[in-house]
């Protein structure tokens, strides 16, 4: 006991992370294998939920040669940050995983066991935002498309919460559902807000948060609850709308070959004029999947959807 107090003392004025000392372990680099950090025993189970559950659609051995299909511009910097954001708070006994099925449901339907929130946690009492990857609804690129978005909510106080849901648009919807109404009944436990909680989301995962947004949780299988109080979207072709959809930010960039920037444009215009709180940012010559835009044109564009949600909190 004396011995390993006197290792922690000496690592702390080494200037090495106090949690990680206190879990034997090191910070993860870009030279990091992807392999060591999902099986981490610090991160349990959950460990093999930080990629995509199919290995088909992620390529690279090491944090810094991640790459995942249809999505541009990885950040390793930012890849090495959360993994070691989520280690750091695992490692002091944070929760950082939540199931939102019972084990009794996930042995009903195995495919349930791939579900979950990871929890980038902000200020107690704070409001809540669940950001969802997108993958075409046939993987889920949390690294990149959610986890990131997350980790700069929780920087700014926010409690944010990346879905890892199953794939295809139907069991998806349930598992968002499912995950609001989570967050709701453990709202106490989880110290969060629910008064104009946004939902996120990137490609398929943007028409996620727009259709539960549309047409709230009870609609796919969830709690009666409360509509979103802002919907913020990435890059996708969703289109339908309806008139009593909350406040909405789009941005997409104008060489998205997968998501045509003037089909996004078309409906924020049709719902500004039905007097619904819009607003729109094509970013000039970014192709699909640019997630935080860093380096890019779209390089801050998260504050202002941030901004686009406080003003719905007045």
């Amino acid at each position: 006991m004396k011995y390993a107090l006197v290792c922690w003392m000496a690592l702390l004025l080494m200037g090495l992370p106090a949690a990680n000392a206190e879990a034997g372990g090191q910070s993860y680099t870009a030279e990091t294998s992807i392999a060591e950090v999902m099986n981490d025993p610090v991160f349990g189970e959950a460990g093999r939920l930080l990629f995509p559950v199919d290995a088909g659609y992620f390529h690279g051995d090491t944090l810094g040669s991640l790459s995942m299909t249809w999505y541009n511009g990885i950040d390793p910097d930012k890849t090495v940050e959360i993994c070691n954001f989520l280690h750091d708070r695992a490692a002091a006994g944070e929760t950082i995983f939540y199931d939102i099925y019972t084990d009794a449901e996930k042995a009903a339907d195995p495919g349930k066991a791939d579900t979950g929130l990871f929890f980038f946690k902000g200020n107690p009492g704070e409001k809540f935002a669940v950001c969802n990857a997108g993958g075409g609804f046939a993987y889920v690129g949390a690294m990149h498309d959610s986890f990131p978005h997350a980790l700069e909510l929780s920087k700014m106080g926010y409690n944010a919460f990346a879905l890892i849901y199953r794939p295809g648009w139907d069991t998806a919807m349930e598992d968002l559902a499912r995950a609001i109404s989570f967050i709701f009944e453990h709202a106490e436990e989880l110290e969060v807000d629910t008064d104009c909680y946004s939902l996120w989301g990137g490609s398929a995962g943007a028409r996620m948060a727009a259709d539960v947004g549309s047409y709230g949780t009870a609609a796919f299988g969830g709690d009666d609850l409360p509509q979103a109080g802002c919907v913020v979207m990435q890059y996708t072709g969703h289109s339908d709308w309806q008139e009593t959809d909350p406040p909405t930010y789009v941005c997409v960039g104008t060489r998205d070959g997968i998501a045509n920037w003037r089909t996004m444009q078309r409906r924020i215009e049709a719902m500004s004029a039905a007097g619904i709180p819009t607003e729109f940012h094509a970013y000039e010559g970014l192709p699909h999947g640019f997630g935080l835009g860093t380096g890019t044109a779209a390089e801050g564009w998260i504050n202002d959807a941030v901004a686009f949600w406080r003003a719905q909190m007045q």
